[in-house]
């Protein structure tokens, strides 16, 4: 809705990391330049460090890295670094195609078998890179493992370069004694730092344009805002102005001043107003009271449930004015579909979920219920349901992988994620998220999380519930038409225009779209690409505010 109210053609400060709304500042080009240097003529082998806190960059520096390869390099991507050292190795393997079959849990005919590739690819005059991100999660075994590859090497030549991607904590690991043979093997270092109140400035300028819009809405005092409150974190950064561009659509605001950012900011961070200026009290609860009456786009209004509640709720939909029209307050939060309101959470810390993940050990398939109530499937069985096979029944799927928090968070949908701590599993379903917090259903409750609790205890596994219609089964091949393209045609709108026949075009715009959802851009549609795709049908939604 807010789109149309500000001629734009798509969000412009969405968190998924899109290549095309890339602006670097002088020390992302700075970063960068460290990584490709290390990769080229600099690094000879060895490792390149970049580190950076929660929300700077890294991830998207990482994208422009591999876009920006040589021809002759081949890359293997490592996303979920917390796996042993045989996993480990085994996922490069599988980044790289290695054929493992016979090799799995052999610590030494894995390293053979890599060993083999990497003669044979500089025979052939290739460049291996080894990419791993959140790499402050490796255990201290798999990062011995991960030293160890680059002794395979020629008389003159080391045959594997390494680029560790990680939050500060990670110069902290490599501090340690007994880990100095590591880094003492770091040939070039780089630390991302946040954007000044100028570069915030142009980074907002930038990202509103790539979105098609014409006249920036922020004042000049509304950036500074948002760079104080944010501190220059680009995640932050994004996740303030976008819900300031709410609250100015909710208001007829054609210009968004610093108050709406000061809303907007204490809506998603869910903290104090940071130094350098404090509302008048008396001023603080007139904007509240405003809010609350004008736009419920700042409080959903919550109803007396545990878990997530379908739109066809007998209770009647919160309105908010808009131009003389009625419109549902829920949808300033969401796109299509109905969302999740919920009692309010209780607050849980890293020991009080370890606890809890331990008390739900016992009844893993209970925790699917909610996932199931969310899509209105209460009748499908939980034992069903948590052995995730592709096809549950009524046009509902579901799809079991792993992936990072941010991309799954982008598809605005609630899943479950399988927690483990000191030796217990559970499933807890993921309800909602902001920028520093997460809402699950845990057990019998509704928790809220820190994300950094969520890092200690989530490995990257997921199971989430889609829908599409039966022609809308992979796999798709080379020229395929009829209603399952048709439907991938529909979703890929309005980016791609073409014909609805999967040829070199369509690829080309599935690669695109896959780009910009964290995906894998190799032009297949498989289950996840499918899932991405029908992110923006009816559905249930993740709730993306919470109170």
């Amino acid at each position: 809705m807010y789109l149309e109210y500000y001629g734009l053609r798509e969000p412009p400060f969405s968190i998924t990391p899109d290549p095309r709304f890339v602006f670097l500042s002088e020390r992302h080009r700075d970063a960068l330049a460290h990584l490709l240097y290390g990769i080229g003529q600099g690094g000879g082998g060895g490792f390149v460090q970049l580190t950076g806190e929660v929300g700077t960059g890294k991830t998207t520096l990482s994208r422009l890295l591999l876009e920006q390869l040589p021809d002759n390099a081949r890359v293997a991507l490592v996303l979920n670094p917390r796996l042993s050292p045989v996993e480990l190795l085994e996922t490069i393997c599988e980044e790289l195609h290695l054929d493992l079959d016979g090799r799995r849990g052999s610590l030494k005919q894995l390293v053979d078998l890599l060993n083999r590739y990497l003669l044979e690819a500089y025979a052939q005059g290739l460049r291996v890179v080894l990419i791993i991100d959140e790499a402050q999660n490796l255990s201290v075994d798999a990062l011995e493992q991960v030293r160890l590859l680059t002794n395979l090497e020629t008389d003159t030549q080391k045959l594997l370069q390494i680029i560790l991607l990680g939050q500060p904590e990670l110069r902290s690991m490599l501090a340690r004694e007994d880990l100095r043979q590591l880094a003492q093997r770091i040939t070039a270092r780089f630390h991302l730092t946040p954007l000044s109140t100028a570069e915030t400035d142009a980074y907002l300028r930038h990202r509103y344009k790539v979105a098609g819009g014409q006249r920036f809405p922020f004042t000049e005092a509304a950036t500074r805002r948002i760079h104080t409150w944010s501190r220059g974190v680009p995640r932050l950064t994004n996740v303030i102005a976008e819900r300031a561009l709410l609250a100015g659509y909710a208001h007829d605001e054609s210009m968004i001043g610093p108050k709406w950012v000061d809303a907007a900011a204490t809506e998603v961070l869910a903290t104090a107003a940071p130094r350098g200026r404090r509302w008048p009290m008396a001023l603080a609860a007139g904007v509240a009271v405003l809010a609350i009456g004008t736009a419920a786009w700042l409080w959903p209004r919550t109803q007396a449930a545990t878990t997530i509640d379908a739109r066809r709720d007998a209770a009647p939909v919160p309105t908010t004015r808009r131009n003389g029209a009625d419109l549902p307050a829920a949808d300033l939060h969401s796109k299509t579909g109905s969302r999740m309101p919920v009692t309010r959470a209780q607050q849980l810390d890293a020991t009080g979920l370890t606890l809890a993940i331990a008390n739900m050990a016992g009844a893993p398939s209970q925790a699917w219920r909610p996932l199931l109530q969310a899509w209105s499937q209460p009748a499908i069985d939980v034992d069903a349901a948590a052995a995730c096979p592709p096809q549950l029944g009524n046009g509902l799927r579901c799809l079991q992988g792993t992936g990072k928090l941010d991309t799954l968070v982008a598809l605005g949908r609630p899943l479950m994620l399988k927690l483990q701590a000191d030796g217990h599993t559970a499933w807890a379903a993921l309800l909602g998220a902001d920028a520093v917090r997460l809402r699950l259903h845990l057990g019998a409750r509704i928790v809220d999380i820190d994300r950094i609790a969520l890092d200690r205890v989530w490995r990257g596994e997921y199971a989430a519930l889609w829908r599409a219609p039966a022609p809308v089964q992979p796999p798709f091949t080379g020229g395929q038409y009829g209603p399952g393209v048709d439907w991938i045609h529909a979703r890929l709108q309005p980016a791609y225009t073409g014909p609805a026949v999967l040829d070199a075009a369509m690829a080309d715009a599935i690669r695109a779209f896959q780009a910009t959802r964290g995906i894998v851009a190799d032009g297949v549609v498989g289950p996840q690409t499918l899932m991405a795709l029908a992110a923006r049908d009816p559905g249930p939604r993740l709730r993306t505010v919470l109170e």
